[in-house]
């Protein structure tokens, strides 16, 4: 990688304050998804060698939770500056661990950036209050005091963001945190970790963690020191590690998957319908937990909705995300790659029909052509489960009351998005659905100012915004009494 730093790109844990490798010497490596070439190794630490990083961050927390929240954000604001000053360098190893567009990874660096920057502010905000006396001489208060360490497990489809908006509002709370980053994704959150350490984070605040999943988050969700837990990923894996937690009562967040409908009825505005889709749909090659996985399109504009999307999707340029002008990366994985692959196979052998799209990229590797599925009916698989992957599904519907109930048809509950130019009916479509997140006539959801979480199985808590901040703190109930 070409760094203005070099010194960012870092092949070994922070832990304490140091930055140190396994005692064993093992080691994972990580892959380039665009090339396949090895962009690194990092640690594979020991169950023990875990519990060492939560020692150190259990005994940096006295020291960091008796600071005020005004000193506290002071060294966020200072991270928060560095990862602007060093943005450029932070979207290379970025692209090159995870394969989006650069474009993509500043954006989602700024997004970052502007998480960290809320919370330094948002955590003198955490408000008690005195409570209306039911006694002349007594007063009940509350007050608002850290949840104590905390562990993170972040994703790879979002290496950087998802880290700010855990990281930072635990850190302004007053909690210590013990990061593990996912494992194709590592050197991001270790770039941060050099950052916040050029800040003047005290050593022990914020550590960051590499290994096998099953070791390092066994230890993380096992250890009694762990007072929170907070997850992204996929459903599956959220419910075994809220299992995991149970064994010691952990407050817990976890943000899971989604099957986002998007729907779009005969009076929406198309070309701005069509601006959404593709943002939604395609961003990131179709890896996040809120892009569109239903298109539901009303009769009256379906046809004229699958012929400007097909346009749309047919002009794109698919490459390595560190070129010029290419709008798709490369799947994570060959394992992603296989799933999308499956899913299209499964939909066109029971009567689905590719209008674009719908096979492996002529680049090879774990590129899949961006991709239009039409002809498709509500029992498809394709339909029933996260596609995490560019194929847009588009479904037919005749009423608004047809429209709710199939996008209401999932377990999941995080993201939905419509299309209208009626007010009465946005209002009606918005409160029957059941997701954590609606957008109306747009779907750029996420801000820092904003709650980010989700309904059913699509997790637990919220990220963002001022709710963002509680997750991390407890609420103490005080009666004084015998003033009278």
């Amino acid at each position: 990688m070409n760094l203005n730093d070099p010194q960012l790109f870092k092949q070994q844990c922070y832990v304490g304050g140091a930055w140190v490798s396994s005692a064993q010497g093992a080691t994972q490596g990580v892959d380039n998804p665009a090339t396949g070439e090895q962009v690194g190794t990092v640690p594979a630490l020991s169950a023990e060698e875990t519990r060492e990083a939560v020692q150190a961050a259990s005994d940096a927390w006295p020291a960091w939770r008796g600071l005020t929240a005004v000193q506290r954000g002071a060294y966020l604001h200072r991270w928060a500056q560095l990862i602007q000053d060093n943005a450029k360098d932070l979207a290379v190893i970025l692209t090159s661990e995870q394969g989006k567009p650069l474009p993509e990874a500043l954006g989602e660096i700024k997004s970052g950036q502007d998480a960290i920057t809320w919370f330094a502010e948002e955590g003198r905000r955490a408000y008690g209050e005195v409570i209306p006396t039911p006694s002349p001489d007594r007063r009940p208060l509350t007050i608002r005091q850290p949840v104590g360490v905390v562990a993170a497990v972040t994703p790879w489809n979002f290496p950087m963001s998802m880290i700010a908006r855990k990281v930072s509002p635990a850190l302004a709370a007053g909690c210590t945190i013990v990061l593990k980053p996912a494992s194709a994704t590592p050197f991001s959150a270790l770039a941060l970790a050099a950052l916040a350490d050029q800040a003047g984070i005290p050593a022990g605040v914020f550590n960051v963690v590499t290994g096998k999943a099953s070791v390092v988050g066994g230890e993380l969700t096992a250890n009694p020191l762990v007072r929170k837990f907070t997850f992204t990923g996929s459903t599956e894996v959220g419910k075994t590690l809220m299992a995991q937690c149970a064994k010691t009562v952990k407050n817990i967040s976890l943000e899971l998957g989604g099957n986002a409908p998007f729907i779009v009825f005969d009076d929406a505005d198309l070309e701005r319908a069509i601006t959404g889709a593709m943002a939604s749909k395609y961003r990131n090659t179709g890896q996040t937990c809120i892009c569109v996985n239903r298109f539901l399109v009303q009769d009256g504009i379906y046809d004229a909705f699958v012929a400007r999307l097909s346009e749309e999707v047919t002009a794109m340029r698919v490459g390595n995300g560190l070129e010029d002008g290419v709008r798709q990366g490369p799947l994570v994985d060959q394992q992603g790659l296989e799933k999308v692959e499956a899913l299209v196979q499964a939909s066109v052998a029971l009567g689905a029909r590719a209008a674009v799209g719908g096979r492996r990229h002529e680049l090879g590797g774990n590129f899949y052509e961006p991709t239009v599925l039409v002809g498709l009916t509500p029992d498809m698989p394709i339909l029933r489960q996260e596609i995490f992957g560019p194929v847009a599904t588009v479904v037919r519907f005749k009423t608004e009351e047809e429209a709710i109930a199939m996008a209401n048809d999932t377990e999941y509950g995080l993201a939905s998005y419509m299309y209208t130019n009626d007010l009465g009916r946005f209002w009606r479509v918005a409160e029957a659905l059941e997701s954590g997140l609606v957008g109306v006539n747009e779907t750029g959801l996420a801000s820092a100012e904003s709650p980010f979480g989700g309904y059913k199985e699509s997790g637990l808590g919220r990220e963002g915004g001022r709710q963002g901040l509680d997750s991390f703190l407890e609420t103490k109930y005080i009666l004084v009494g015998g003033l009278r």
